[in-house]
């Protein structure tokens, strides 16, 4: 598999990132080996995973395989925290939190360091600054070796970034930024994107298939072993089942039958090839729709293709993202 640097630094990772938000839940601990094993035979590096996933469930997991199925030293591991199911707030950006959580991570993960440890989102009750040092902390303990955020708007990324950068030795700037980017949702192209690309830090985009839907599975209804038909991910799923959403899946559909190829390929190497992108998070229930999505490497989208995809998908931008003088 391709590698790409994680935005200017010189982390490589895998063009495509193994995601286990399913894991230790939906995905039990034989099909996350599987999963694990195909991806790493593939020549997949990047792993990502979160301090919340089935609440440590999915940290816990997958320490546990790369111990005893791949060599630490082949796998970009990175992690988040932040994010917390408190009755009264879900996200704690305090010092304190941040690394009390990189600590248990690590636990669980059973290593002593991450690749890319990542601000799971912004948390507007503490100085961006403090958090920010936590990320500092992290890198020169050695318990961190790149850090990065997650689901930061435009200006949020950009105040991060331009702090960090302030004090190039002192600070150490994000490599990264996760933030859900499909077809189906083109919302980072307004302010986050452009804001990474000047800064030069990569984007990771989580949901690239849709959440699903880019696959073509909900096209003639809901199959029962879906995401969409889960009690606990169907409210995930069901933004993307609109009128819009399948217009857009049926043009999707549209290139795939002309290419002989498959509609989760197309949606697939369509956001991987996008400017600023490093390396979609494919969030696989099971080792089959794995390797299904590992089939895209081959696949580069022909120009007129790709630009139909982005004309039916195109998000309506006006003032500010667009001149006043255009408008």
């Amino acid at each position: 598999m391709e590698q790409r640097h994680l935005g200017c630094t010189g982390l490589r990772v895998s063009r495509l990132g193994l995601g286990t938000l399913n894991w230790a839940r939906d995905t039990d601990e034989q099909e996350a080996a599987d999963q694990l094993k195909t991806f790493w035979e593939a020549g997949g590096t990047l792993v990502d995973t979160a301090d919340i996933y089935a609440d440590g469930g999915a940290e816990y997991l997958l320490g546990r395989l790369s111990e005893a199925l791949v060599p630490r030293r082949d796998l970009v591991i990175a992690t988040k925290a932040g994010s917390v199911m408190e009755a009264d707030r879900r996200v704690d950006g305090s010092r304190r939190h941040l690394l009390a959580a990189l600590d248990a991570s690590l636990q669980r993960l059973g290593t002593d360091y991450v690749d890319l440890w990542q601000l799971h989102a912004f948390d507007p009750h503490t100085p961006l600054e403090e958090s920010l040092q936590a990320l500092d902390i992290a890198v020169t303990s050695g318990r961190a070796r790149y850090v990065g955020l997650a689901n930061f708007s435009g200006w949020q990324l950009a105040k991060a970034a331009t702090w960090q950068l302030a004090a190039p030795g002192v600070r150490h700037r994000p490599a990264g930024t996760q933030m859900e980017y499909s077809l189906l949702q083109r919302g980072v192209e307004r302010e986050v994107l452009p804001a990474a690309i000047d800064l030069g830090v990569g984007l990771l985009p989580s949901s690239p298939l849709g959440r699903g839907v880019l696959t073509g599975k909900y096209r003639h209804g809901t199959p029962a072993d879906s995401r969409g038909a889960s009690d606990h991910l169907a409210p995930f799923v069901a933004p993307y089942l609109d009128e819009a959403a399948g217009r857009i899946v049926e043009a999707v559909s549209t290139a795939a039958d002309g290419l002989a190829v498959t509609p989760l390929q197309v949606a697939l190497a369509w956001v991987r090839d996008r400017p600023g992108v490093t390396a979609p998070i494919v969030g696989a229930r099971t080792a089959e729709q794995l390797r299904a999505a590992l089939s895209v490497e081959p696949l580069s989208l022909p120009d007129e293709i790709r630009r139909a995809l982005d004309d039916v998908s195109a998000p309506v931008h006006h003032y500010p993202d667009h001149d006043w003088s255009t408008l």
